[in-house]
């Protein structure tokens, strides 16, 4: 009977829970965006960033060369014609000029580029994790964000990539020779192409690598955390090829700007993107603004993958070091 009169009570449709206190869960009001701090998006993008450009480096330095309109000695458009002439005429030290600059670049680069993004896609998402748009656009403002840091180490990069031993000794001789005969412009030369460029390629890509990575964690929920690393390569594989083949024509003229003047190629009166369209137009048609497709997509692939899963992987070793620190 006490047991019975116990259950009628509790199903009792006036029974209300006691609320808890407003300071019941303080550290949920106040826990930064997934768990971290700033600086803690910062060292894992830099860390991703710098994985990811120092292993696709070779893959990187072909798509340069086949760029490069009148670059010698590279005279085809061919993937395994530019390999075969790179490493004849360089040998494999060749595949690794100017890796010295990606790394002075792509670390701070990237911690900008994955702390904005965060701290943007918090901002514009509110608690809509689904949002597309506000992925897009929070990677529009990481790309803005990030090629003013990386933009002037990436012309260095370049220009090491495409000029023998005799046009630059190494990254440091670079900067001055560059600053003495061009000024300090000419590192910024390629600043509104490559935000043009890198602008619709993070909105494609963020908004690609989270809807796939949704996509894919709901396929199977109850094994997503074996399977993290699998769903984020994959995820980012796919999100940075498509954003890669897109984007190719105005990597092409970002090229064109960075390397005017080297080893041959063309030197235009202005950073104007038509200008630059025109001439390519005129020398190789439209096949001219596809050039190295093929290497970028084979690059930024196998690259996102990395980067992602580094990332991602960055971000879980932080939250479990929080974590501890709460518990503790």
């Amino acid at each position: 009977m006490a047991t019975e009169a116990t259950t009628t009570n509790f199903q009792n449709s006036d029974f209300r829970p006691v609320p808890q206190p407003p300071d019941f869960h303080p550290e949920v009001i106040v826990s930064p965006h997934d768990g971290l701090h700033f600086w803690q998006f910062m060292i894992a993008g830099s860390v991703a960033g710098c994985v990811e450009h120092m292993a696709m480096f070779p893959v990187d330095t072909v798509k340069t060369h086949m760029q490069a309109l009148g670059s010698c000695p590279i005279k085809s458009v061919g993937v395994r014609h530019a390999l075969r002439s790179i490493l004849k005429s360089e040998g494999l030290p060749g595949l690794y000029r100017g890796i010295g600059a990606m790394g002075l670049g792509a670390g701070p680069a990237h911690a900008v580029y994955f702390s904005v993004y965060e701290v943007c896609k918090k901002y514009f998402s509110g608690e809509n994790p689904n949002n597309s748009a506000a992925h897009a656009v929070s990677g529009v403002c990481a790309t803005v964000a990030s090629d003013a840091v990386f933009t002037p180490m990436d012309t260095v990069k370049q220009r090491l990539q495409l000029g023998n031993s005799a046009a630059y000794r190494g990254v440091f001789d670079c900067v001055k020779k560059v600053l003495k005969e061009e000024g300090f412009g000419a590192f910024y030369a390629s600043y509104r192409t490559t935000v043009l460029m890198n602008a619709p390629y993070t909105a494609v890509h963020f908004t690609t690598y989270e809807a796939l990575k949704r996509g894919l964690i709901e396929i199977s929920p109850e094994s997503v955390s074996d399977e993290r690393v699998i769903v984020h390569a994959t995820a980012g594989a796919l999100a940075g090829a498509s954003a890669a083949v897109i984007t190719t024509p105005l990597d092409v003229v970002k090229t064109q700007l960075q390397c005017q003047g080297v080893c041959g190629c063309d030197r235009f009166k202005s950073s104007s993107i038509g200008d630059v369209v025109k001439t390519i137009m005129r020398k190789d048609g439209y096949n001219g603004l596809m050039r190295g497709w093929i290497p970028r997509t084979l690059f930024h692939a196998p690259a996102a993958a990395i980067c992602w899963s580094t990332y991602e992987a960055a971000k879980a070793f932080f939250q479990e070091i929080n974590a501890g620190s709460e518990s503790g």
